[in-house]
């Protein structure tokens, strides 16, 4: 049995990636297969995918979902759109000196006011005047992770968003797909490679560490996903073909998993709060595009579910001695479940 120490390592400050790459392509893609580790480029996996395998993409589109703002009181606050509910309403995360209050009204970006509600856990709910969507592509600012130490600029608003991005709805984006431009994607489709898509909100809690180290109490923050019926019907006949499901990220990953939990994939849309650890069997997924995660994540207990222990901590080892770039502006593996 696993606990939480298993799954923390020392990372170089220096190599988590800052920017991106001026080419979503270029970045460095290790190709973990059985105990080989081979460094390559991610351009690369064009060769490491045969004709008849699926790709699958997370199609969501990260908001701008963070706002400055004040309160009636006058107090500072920022605010992070975790979860759009409805064409009116949020549920954020607030950060102030103080609670704001049921009822009360913050100011956001200068531009309009919102009326705090009830609490909903860890999460506030916010009432928007008007179309949510359309206030938060007008004022809002792009929500980059917490271990990127600059501002969202120009730049960003377009590499922190996949080129397929399509659902609006995610607070951060599924970065295994930033390495894929359409070039990519056209060369893949040459291939013989075949794509599809699902949607999973991604919610700020994916940055979040564990902090039991009994991992069995550990609470999963729940994220929305959908699985259209046509990628449940390509998802079957690529295994009826004997070919390989890749999943494009950990997100995914969940989607599908989550999915699949009656022992075949299925349509639909649900919450997921699906908790991947060691010894869990995955029903859908043979092959995983990731990137590299942050110690003590759940997305590491994940990937190490999926390719083996073992293997990860060998991985991501060498990944530090050969310098890879780590996290959301970061490098890649290929992996195989095991």
């Amino acid at each position: 049995m696993y606990s939480l120490s298993d799954f923390d390592f020392d990372l170089p400050q220096e190599l988590i990636a800052q920017l991106p790459l001026p080419q979503r392509s270029a970045s460095r893609l290790l190709h973990v297969d059985g105990d080989q580790l081979m460094d390559r480029a991610f351009a690369d996996i064009v060769d490491l995918l045969t004709p008849g395998d699926l790709l699958v993409f997370n199609n969501t589109r990260v908001l701008k979902a963070r706002f400055f703002g004040v309160k009636e009181t006058g107090g500072k606050v920022e605010v992070l759109v975790e979860r759009v509910l409805d064409n009116r309403t949020v549920h954020a995360q607030v950060r102030a000196s103080k609670s704001p209050q049921a009822g009360g009204r913050i100011r956001l970006a200068d531009a309009f006011d919102v009326t705090v509600g009830e609490r909903a856990g860890e999460f506030y709910t916010l009432m928007f005047p008007s179309d949510v969507f359309d206030l938060i592509e007008a004022h809002g600012r792009l929500p980059l992770p917490p271990y990127i130490e600059h501002a969202a600029d120009e730049f960003d608003e377009q590499r922190y968003q996949t080129v397929y991005a399509k659902e609006p709805g995610a607070v951060a984006a599924p970065t295994a797909g930033l390495h894929f431009d359409q070039a990519l994607l056209d060369s893949l489709r040459d291939r013989g490679v075949r794509f599809a898509f699902v949607t999973l909100h991604v919610g700020a809690g994916t940055f979040q560490p564990v902090r039991t180290e009994n991992l069995a109490e550990h609470k999963m923050h729940s994220e929305w996903y959908t699985i259209p019926a046509e990628t449940v019907d390509a998802v079957r006949a690529t295994k009826a073909a004997g070919r390989h499901v890749v999943a494009v990220g950990t997100t995914s990953m969940r989607a599908l998993e989550s999915a699949s939990q009656s022992g075949a994939l299925q349509a639909g849309s649900a919450d997921t709060a699906l908790f991947i650890t060691p010894g869990y069997a995955f029903k859908t997924v043979d092959r995983l595009v990731t990137n590299f995660h942050l110690p003590k994540s759940t997305l590491l207990m994940l990937v190490s579910a999926f390719a083996g222990y073992e293997r990860i901590r060998a991985a991501y080892a060498h990944a530090i001695a050969r310098r890879y770039r780590f996290f959301s502006y970061g490098d890649a593996m290929l992996l195989t479940k095991i």
